[in-house]
């Protein structure tokens, strides 16, 4: 198979960037589609030029390394898919593909397909943490958690953090993302103490990283790679709603009486 890349080249945050054309062949149905960004970074090495920057790690959809926009659409476009599961047999041979970073303020590039999200980090780390006694490991039933709390709590954890949700988002919202992580301790007894704390202290950091509101478009939901649902956005927001009601202060953030976020 033979394609046509049109490839946005950037050197750093600073650098003035554009697309540049390439072409590769010799690529098959089965190759990922990094094989065959590797395939092409083997060619553009041994004619001396720089090699295509991208992320990745695991290469198995876990880690949530690996993530742009192919042909404008976040993973590729493909269903519960991340980038590096992308088999090339989704392409037509000879397909012109344009591939370009995340594209949002508050992940400014790092090199070409390459972009910082160490803002997804800060909200993690904003929301402190739970109150688990250290030592030995408990006996399984101290703490009882029950069917349908232990199943949100797992569909929330499946988020990898890709950033995908920001990307395809016309606000660049990070809400599915901060609502999946904090789902995911709110919904456990575990979480309890620190619940109404850690709503406040995400959303405030979520905030002030420069992420767009949430105006129910979707579009996060449909290219999300682990199906992480809308609904969670619901949670999110009745939890701080909950945490405002609780006499909570933290940062300023406050709710209008639909519970929608407010200056």
């Amino acid at each position: 198979m033979k394609f046509a890349l049109k490839v946005w080249r950037q050197h750093d945050a600073n650098a003035a960037g554009s697309f540049v054309d390439y072409e590769i062949d010799g690529i098959t149905a089965d190759m990922s589609f990094l094989e065959m960004i590797d395939a092409l970074n083997e060619k553009l090495l041994l004619k001396g030029e720089d090699p295509i920057t991208f992320e990745h790690d695991c290469r198995e959809g876990i880690c949530g390394s690996c993530g742009f926009l192919i042909n404008g659409l976040a993973h590729g476009g493909q269903k519960a898919t991340t980038v590096c599961q992308l088999a090339m047999r989704f392409f037509k041979d000879g397909d012109t593909i344009v591939l370009e970073p995340w594209r949002a303020a508050a992940f400014p590039i790092v090199r070409d397909l390459m972009v910082d999200r160490s803002a997804f980090d800060r909200i993690i780390q904003s929301g402190g943490y739970i109150s688990v006694p250290t030592g030995g490991a408990p006996e399984a039933s101290a703490i009882l958690v029950g069917k349908d709390k232990a199943d949100v709590a797992f569909d929330a954890a499946a988020c990898i953090g890709c950033g995908a949700c920001v990307a395809a988002c016309p606000n660049t919202s990070a809400m599915l993302f901060t609502a999946a992580k904090m789902t995911h301790l709110n919904s456990l007894p575990q979480g309890q103490p620190q619940r109404d704390a850690r709503t406040l202290g995400m959303i405030t950091t979520m905030e002030q990283e420069g992420f767009g509101n949430c105006t129910n478009h979707g579009e996060c939901e449909m290219v999300c790679p682990k199906e992480i649902p809308l609904e969670f956005i619901g949670k999110m927001n009745r939890d701080l709603i909950r945490a405002a009601m609780n006499g909570q202060t933290e940062a300023n953030v406050r709710v209008d009486a639909n519970g929608k976020m407010v200056d």
